[in-house]
């Protein structure tokens, strides 16, 4: 019998593969302010990561000039209608379908917007293989452990049959806050180094998941 029953998924990076869209938001973003473009993918890696704002720092935003509320607002303006045009990570549907058909129960954990969430899941037709969608209730990203701690609370779910799925440090800390297991995919917002030094399970594609969630003798960090 595999060791979870439950997995709660990342979104954005995770199962939707919209990091390219990301990189080129936040150019025309710093572009528009004044400030110097990221050189590309491995750039914006290297900087990415929660919270939001220390991110936006890092990729050179000066907030005394304009607002961190202000920038949030402008890039979300901008992500939400592009973002359905982005398609999903390779393999997602199969391995989400795989799961489904074994009977575990799936979740999406997200420092999304809720309502934006849900537009994504429909228009990707993924609505039958999620339980339950858990988002944030505004725009600015913060931080997913509340709402997780709060899932679990009010589920009654099994931390030690729970494994989280996400591309970034920031999903191996809710993790580690919820007592779930973690495994981390390379191919989203974080570099594979950095999510490395976690010492959480690290996986290039999302096809090596079935062989890792079913397995009998998986215990990840």
């Amino acid at each position: 019998m595999a060791l979870y029953d439950t997995i709660l998924w990342d979104w954005n990076g995770t199962l939707l593969n919209d990091v390219e869209l990301c990189v080129d938001l936040l150019n025309t973003m710093l572009t528009r302010y004044g400030y110097a473009p990221v050189s590309g993918l491995q750039e914006y890696r290297g900087i990415f990561g929660f919270p939001i704002e220390r991110y936006y720092e890092r990729a050179g935003f000066d907030f005394t000039r304009t607002p961190y509320c202000v920038l949030s607002k402008e890039y979300m303006q901008l992500y939400a209608p592009q973002s359905l045009s982005c398609a999903l990570q390779d393999h997602a549907r199969s391995v989400l379908s795989l799961f489904r058909q074994r009977g575990l129960r799936q979740v999406i954990l997200s420092a999304s917007e809720k309502e934006l969430l849900q537009s994504h899941v429909v228009h990707h037709s993924l609505t039958p293989y999620f339980d339950t969608l858990v988002g944030l209730s505004d725009i600015y990203a913060k931080s997913k452990t509340e709402i997780g701690l709060a899932w679990l609370r009010e589920s009654g779910q099994n931390p030690a049959r729970t494994v989280m799925i996400g591309d970034s440090v920031h999903d191996f800390e809710v993790a580690q806050a919820l007592g779930v297991s973690c495994v981390l995919f390379a191919g989203g917002h974080q570099l594979r180094e950095t999510l490395a030094e976690t010492g959480a399970v690290v996986i290039g594609s999302l096809q090596e998941l079935p062989r890792i969630i079913l397995a009998d003798d998986f215990a990840g960090a």
